[in-house]
C-alpha cells in the first residue's frame, strides 16, 4: 500500500476513467479525515483509513469502506488490530485488485440498495448478481473449480413444517449437505414461506436448520449453470427466500446455530429477529468467487449492520463470531441454551 498524503485527492473528469475497475485504478485507499468526494464520477472502491485510531468527522457517504484503530468503533467504522493495520488494510486492498469488477459493482449495488424500498433493493441485487455471473471474474473462479463434479444423484433437500397453535417452526431438513441452498432447497423453503403467508390465521414462524449447522450456504456446484441470465433474473426474484422472510413483519424470527455462510445468512438476516447459538459463526465468500450476494445479502445484511461493514465482510470474508455479530447488529440476541429438535 503506498504512502497516503495528507493533502486532498483532487480528481478531475479527464482522470477520473483511470479511477475505475478498467482504468487499473480499481481501489483508493486515503486518509479519511483528508478525503472528500467530489462530483468527479470516480468508480473506485474507495477505503478510508484511520491508522491513528483518532475517529475524525467523516460524511460516510464518500466512502465505500471505513477502517480505523480505535477499538470497539461506533458504526460504520471497522476496527483493525493495531498490530499489522497497514497490513490488514493492503490484504483488502488486494481482493479489490484481485476481483475489481465485482468489487466495483458490489459497492455500486450497495450504494444505490441503501435508498431503496427492500423488495426494489433486492430486484437491484439480483440484476447485477445477474450481470456479475456472465463476467470475467467469475468465469475464472469457475475455470479453477472445472474438475469438480456434482454429487451422483440428487440429494434429499427438504424443509421440515411444524405447528403448536399459533407457532410454525421451518426447519431446513437436510443435514447431510449442511443444509445447502441448493435450487431445490430454495423452492421448498420459499414454498413453506408462501404458505405461510397465505395463512389467514397469520402464525408466529420460526426459521431453524437440522444437523450441525443452519446452512453453508449454496451448492457450489450449481453456480453457473443457468444458461439464461434473464430467466435466472426472473426465478430469483419470484421465489426470493428473504423477500419472504421480511414479508412476515414482526411474526419473523431465526434461531441459528453453527456455520451461517452465504444464503444461509442472508436469508434469515431478513428476519424482524435473530438469535444465535455461541459457537455459530457468520461469513460472506462471495466476492471471491468473483459474485456478489445473489439471495438477499446486500440489503438484509446491510441493513442490519450497514453497507460499509458489509463490505468488510465481503472483501474480508472474516468469520464473524457471535460477539462480534451482535456488537454489529448482525443478530439481536444470544440463545441462552442450545434448542433441541
Amino acid at each position: 500500500m503506498a504512502e497516503m498524503s495528507a493533502a486532498p485527492l483532487i480528481i478531475d473528469h479527464l482522470d477520473a476513467d483511470r479511477f475505475s475497475a478498467l482504468g487499473g485504478e480499481a481501489v483508493l485507499v486515503v486518509d479519511a479525515a483528508h478525503f472528500e468526494r467530489s462530483m468527479v464520477p470516480v468508480q473506485a472502491v474507495v477505503i478510508g483509513v484511520d491508522a491513528a485510531g483518532a475517529l475524525p468527522a467523516v460524511d460516510a457517504g464518500d466512502f465505500d469502506l471505513l477502517l480505523t484503530s480505535a477499538p470497539e468503533p461506533p458504526s460504520p467504522w471497522v476496527e483493525l488490530a493495531v498490530g499489522g493495520f497497514l497490513r490488514q488494510v493492503a490484504a483488502l486492498e488486494q481482493v479489490v485488485r484481485s476481483w475489481p469488477m465485482a468489487a466495483t459493482i458490489t459497492c455500486q449495488t450497495l450504494r444505490i440498495g441503501e435508498f431503496l424500498p427492500f423488495d426494489q433493493a433486492l430486484m437491484l441485487e439480483s440484476l447485477a448478481y445477474s450481470t456479475l455471473l456472465g463476467g470475467a471474474e467469475f468465469a475464472r473462479w469457475r475455470e479453477a473449480r472445472a474438475h469438480e463434479s456434482a454429487p451422483d444423484g440428487p440429494p434429499e433437500t427438504s424443509v421440515r413444517y411444524e405447528r403448536d397453535g399459533n407457532d410454525v417452526i421451518l426447519t431446513l431438513d437436510s443435514a447431510e449437505t449442511r443444509n445447502a441452498m441448493t435450487a431445490a432447497m430454495r423452492d421448498a423453503l420459499y414454498a413453506s414461506l408462501a404458505n405461510v403467508l397465505d395463512d389467514p390465521t397469520r402464525p408466529m414462524v420460526r426459521l431453524r436448520g437440522a444437523g450441525k449447522c443452519f446452512s453453508a450456504g449454496g451448492a457450489l456446484y450449481e453456480f453457473g449453470t443457468a444458461t439464461d441470465g434473464a430467466q435466472a433474473h426472473l426465478i430469483r426474484t419470484l421465489h426470493s427466500c428473504a423477500r419472504a422472510v421480511h414479508a412476515l413483519g414482526d411474526r419473523g424470527a431465526a434461531q441459528l446455530h453453527g456455520a451461517c455462510i452465504g444464503s444461509g445468512l442472508e436469508i434469515p438476516a431478513a428476519a424482524a429477529r435473530v438469535e444465535a447459538q455461541p459457537g455459530s459463526f457468520f461469513q460472506l465468500p462471495e466476492l471471491r468467487m468473483g459474485l456478489m450476494p445473489g439471495a438477499g445479502g446486500t440489503v438484509s445484511v446491510a441493513r442490519r449492520i450497514g453497507r460499509h461493514r458489509t463490505l468488510w465482510m465481503l472483501l474480508s470474508a472474516a468469520r464473524l463470531t457471535v460477539t462480534q455479530a451482535l456488537s454489529f447488529g448482525l443478530i439481536d440476541a444470544v440463545m441462552d441454551a442450545p434448542w433441541s429438535e
